[in-house]
């Protein structure tokens, strides 16, 4: 095959190699049955197979406890900002939300069209460039739960450390999921969207604590409702079958290659070879992150000026080291380095950084 290029996008994501290849050979015949995987009913054996794997290995490889139950829904994170105070906001109740940037904007924003909701902690005042720590969490009495995004894709910033703030969490993990182990006993809802680390789009992943199924609003249409999910075991509607299909090739990779700790380790020392460069860079490169709270996923980074940025940008993708532009509202340059994007990438990446500065410093 010819070579691949090194796919820095914040999403979808670099998918491991193996696992594309596996999917290509099978795709047109699916265990000799003369069709697709993707052609068959949903509720076939074939399938129903797959979707049982991929929720077991969700939770063997995010090392859920059996407290907890997984859902497989569609409409992305963005629809978990109203599927989550929907169910979760009960007369009486009030949820606070931490504002540490652009996807906690959007979450509290459409939760505000559901019930009693605060903010907690805001950003705004230092640029979004940390999260806080836990004694900055102000909750107010009656709060059914916090909702975190634990790492702003956006802004490049995560939590070095979980909230410890007395009442439930609740996470957005979208662009950081099963990339770190996390605290399970202070959570009630975990979701996020599969294209940033765990397969292509089109698939929301959510882990809720069982018992609080029975205390969820059932005032709402059915397929709004995490009851009626769980209760069908993700088959209330016909599911999204090709995403979930390579969920389950890709979680089958992470746990070959060792797992959740491995992706962890590896995370941080690509993070770290990146952040290496930038901080040596004599402040070519910078990098407006608190250095405490800097992305393991998301490294975002500026150069001296935006003529500059461009041609780096333009440079960047003739050395196949593609989708380097960061988002639209904040500019800049971004390199999302998620779990399957290898570590020989982000070693190019340094080495291109090292070779303009040289040139154009």
């Amino acid at each position: 095959m010819n070579k691949r290029a090194h796919n820095f996008s914040a999403g979808p994501c670099t998918l491991p190699l193996e696992c594309l290849e596996e999917a290509q050979k099978e795709f047109v015949n699916y265990h000799d049955t003369g069709m697709s995987l993707i052609e068959m009913s949903h509720r076939g054996k074939h399938f129903v197979e797959v979707a049982n794997d991929a929720m077991r290995l969700c939770m063997e490889v995010f090392e859920v406890p059996d407290e907890f139950s997984v859902l497989f829904l569609q409409g992305g994170a963005i629809m978990q900002f109203s599927m989550v105070p929907m169910n979760l906001l009960v007369p009486g109740k009030k949820a606070g939300y931490v504002h540490s940037g652009t996807w906690a904007k959007g979450a509290i924003t459409d939760a505000k069209a559901y019930g009693d909701v605060y903010i907690a902690w805001n950003g705004e005042q230092c640029g979004y460039t940390r999260m806080p720590d836990s004694g900055e969490i102000e909750i107010q009495d009656d709060t059914r739960y916090l909702h975190i995004t634990t790492n702003e894709t956006i802004e490049g910033i995560r939590y070095p450390n979980w909230p410890d703030v007395g009442v439930p969490l609740v996470g957005d993990m979208s662009s950081e999921y099963m990339a770190r182990p996390v605290p399970w006993e202070k959570f009630d809802l975990i979701y996020g969207g599969a294209q940033k680390n765990l397969g292509p789009s089109g698939l929301c992943v959510v882990f809720v604590r069982k018992s609080i199924l029975e205390h969820t609003n059932s005032h709402m249409g059915r397929y709004l409702r995490y009851d009626v999910h769980e209760s069908k075991t993700s088959m209330f509607n016909t599911p999204p079958v090709f995403s979930i299909y390579m969920l389950g090739k890709v979680l089958k990779w992470m746990k070959k290659e060792g797992g959740l700790k491995v992706m962890e380790s590896r995370a941080a020392e690509k993070a770290g070879l990146l952040y290496d460069t930038i901080d040596q860079s004599g402040g070519y490169y910078s990098c407006p992150v608190d250095v405490a709270c800097r992305s393991h996923m998301n490294v975002v980074f500026r150069l001296p000026s935006e003529e500059l940025e461009q041609q780096f940008l333009a440079e960047a993708g003739q050395n196949d080291l593609m989708h380097l532009k960061g988002h639209r509202s904040v500019g800049g340059c971004r390199a999302s380095i998620y779990n399957a994007l290898p570590r020989a990438s982000v070693e190019a990446l340094c080495s291109f950084m090292s070779d303009f500065l040289s040139r154009n410093g």
